[in-house]
């Protein structure tokens, strides 16, 4: 081939793999080189020959095919209390996801429990907060704040309660089937399993001590139980009346629970709704806010971040598709059922798309006094409009049709 000939040909290659990437580049990601099934132009290089397991792959659509505008690698933001070892015990069962577990989860662990009817959840108490949800049932709960003030309370579905670090409590499943629910620690390394309880102390305590203490006989401690119960079954308990006079409740102790279900609303607009409890309107919970938030199938989640605390979430029904925005730039997307549990790290952009046919329902949780959020329409709509035009390259006309009343959830 004749040299100029050759460069001729050179050249139009050049071209044409110019032309290949700048294809690429238009489905969304600038960065070299394209990410995305989409960018292929081999079987071979799309193909999975190696051990898999396709019942587990199957619930990861997200994972196997990214969307060709995720980039590089963040740290795994997915969990799930289905994969969890249950303790199972005469009374009901327990299983936690802590940092031990989930690495990415540094200022939340979480324990999904259930109670049978009259099973109970020995006194104990914890060195950090705990926060619960009311999953399904009944349950009865006691608590003691520092000024001797006890607080015996019913919890139903929806219902929350609160107890602050170092109060000791207790809870029972009530009838007719017992409860489940969701505790929360304001530390990602807290373990239900390794609690402080008072049988243990008890049985570590020397009988002349406890006979002491109490004023009463040594001897009277000399059936005490020498392990520590944790979850065992139990009576079920009397009225709640009953149990108040007997546990000398008096007025005044502040409220420890919160019936976020039948909160009102904020303003969220038709294709979604959230209810949200933090101290504001829940004001013993200093250390947790929390949004339970309803998502219709379709519908988007508005790009946000959280500027003053990670994110900690448990989809409780439905299914959800999540995507993650990093600086580097990174961005990972991934989906979850119910069971699942994701963490986005404080003031990372993300949004959730509701990719079932039913209403996705989920909790989201965050260490702090408050909820509090940033949205990207918000901030675009709320800066002057050439900032933005020069920025993104927009038309005026298309900018002044962005939402501006923080829709919160986006129809299809």
């Amino acid at each position: 081939m004749e040299p100029i000939r050759r460069r001729g040909f050179i050249s139009l290659m050049g071209y044409f793999g110019l032309a290949s990437v700048a294809q690429a580049a238009s489905f969304g990601n600038p960065d070299r080189p394209p990410e995305g099934k989409i960018n292929a132009h081999s079987l071979s290089s799309t193909s999975d020959p190696g051990p898999a397991s396709p019942n587990l792959a199957s619930q990861f659509p997200s994972s196997q095919n990214p969307p060709a505008t995720d980039i590089n690698g963040m740290p795994q933001f997915w969990s799930s209390f289905n994969i969890m070892h249950k303790r199972y015990q005469d009374g009901g069962w327990a299983r936690q996801i802590t940092q031990e577990d989930f690495a990415i989860s540094e200022t939340i662990s979480s324990v999904n429990m259930r109670l049978s009817a009259g099973g109970i959840r020995e006194m104990h108490w914890h060195q950090q907060a705990e926060w619960a949800i009311m999953l399904s049932g009944k349950c009865r709960i006691t608590t003691l704040d520092e000024q001797g003030r006890s607080s015996v309370e019913d919890v139903e579905e929806g219902d929350l309660w609160y107890f602050p670090p170092g109060l000791p409590h207790s809870l029972q499943g009530l009838g007719p089937d017992g409860a489940e629910f969701l505790l929360i620690f304001d530390n990602g390394l807290s373990s239900e399993f390794n609690t402080l309880l008072v049988t243990d102390w008890i049985a570590h305590t020397p009988p002349e001590v406890l006979a002491q203490n109490f004023g009463v006989p040594a001897d009277a401690f000399k059936n005490i139980p020498l392990d520590n119960l944790w979850i065992f079954q139990g009576d079920i308990p009397p009225s709640l009346d009953e149990d108040k006079k007997s546990a000398r409740v008096t007025s005044g102790t502040e409220k420890v629970t919160y019936k976020l279900s039948k909160s009102p609303p904020i303003p969220s607009g038709r294709s979604g709704v959230a209810q949200v409890a933090d101290s504001r309107n829940f004001p013993i919970s200093k250390n947790i806010a929390a949004a339970l938030e309803t998502i219709h199938p379709g519908a988007l989640r508005e790009m946000h971040w959280h500027p003053n605390a990670d994110e900690w979430a448990l989809v409780i029904k439905g299914k959800a598709r999540v995507t993650v925005f990093d600086t580097g730039p990174k961005a990972t997307t991934n989906d979850f059922n119910p069971g699942d549990i994701w963490y986005i790290k404080k003031s990372l952009g993300h949004y959730i798309v509701n990719t079932g046919d039913d209403d996705l329902v989920v909790l989201t949780i965050f260490k702090s006094d408050r909820f509090a959020e940033v949205t990207l329409t918000s901030w675009l709509t709320h800066v002057p409009s050439e900032m933005v035009q020069q920025t993104l390259k927009l038309d005026a006309d298309v900018i002044a049709r962005f939402p501006a009343d923080r829709p919160e959830f986006l129809p299809k």
